[in-house]
């Protein structure tokens, strides 16, 4: 099934945080949005095994979006030629046109692996004739597929950004993002629930650096061209 476009994270939760609110605001404009999370988050802090993936359906169910995981373990994420091939796949099947993903990050490793993994399967997803190479049949059975863009979103255990290139008003979507991230109450309970807090906290200045009252920041791996330059004195105010 073709979608529009995908975001690739390494845990439950991740986007929904970090892009939430873009999410809701993409689905609701009629964009096709699969969320790709390398691992389903087991052991989760509270609750029973298997209950967060339960949890991150149904927050992608609130947001409008699609999900699937891969089986790799939480904690143990790195960048390997296996998980390159597995996103890339997915990369080949789906047909993005945008793909969003995490910067590094110097808290969690497996955030850190995440930009390495999407860069490198970005990159093997347009590449032809891996029947050629050992290894390259996980591409059995797809055709090369080149995206029109990658993006990145502020991964909230990393430092602060001195600077973000662009930044999605999503103010009339936020109640939605409120309610996919409270779907995870087996990450966000106990002294835990004032993490959301400080999220609201931090889409609320970045909204207020841009004249909205919600906002989610974002860079880009390549420049964007403007074609249309009355979206210039749109871009201070989302």
């Amino acid at each position: 099934m073709p979608y529009d476009i995908l975001a690739i994270s390494a845990h439950p939760d991740d986007i929904e945080i970090a892009m939430g609110g873009t999410v809701a605001r993409l689905t609701a404009e009629g964009h096709r949005f699969l969320i790709i999370d390398l691992c389903d988050g087991e052991p989760t802090r509270h609750g029973k095994p298997g209950i967060r993936k339960e949890q991150a359906q149904q927050a992608a169910r609130v947001l409008g979006a699609d999900r699937v995981f891969l089986d790799f373990q939480d904690r143990f994420i790195v960048d390997t030629i296996e998980a390159r091939l597995q996103v890339a796949r997915l990369i080949r099947e789906h047909q993005p046109r945008w793909i969003f993903s995490t910067t590094e990050c110097g808290v969690h490793p497996d955030h850190k692996a995440i930009r390495d993994i999407t860069d490198a399967a970005v990159f093997y997803a347009r590449l032809p004739k891996w029947e050629e190479i050992p290894g390259g049949h996980v591409l059995d059975g797809t055709d090369p597929w080149e995206i029109d863009r990658l993006f990145f979103y502020y991964c909230r255990m990393e430092p602060s950004w001195d600077r973000f290139d662009f930044a999605i008003n999503v103010s009339d979507h936020y109640e939605k993002k409120r309610e996919a991230i409270a779907a995870y109450e087996s990450v966000f309970s106990g002294k835990q629930a004032a993490f959301i807090h400080r999220v609201e906290s931090a889409d609320r200045y970045f909204g207020s650096l841009v004249g909205v009252e919600f906002a989610e920041i974002f860079r880009c791996r390549s420049p964007i061209v403007i074609d249309d330059l009355q979206a210039l004195g749109k871009a201070r105010f989302g």
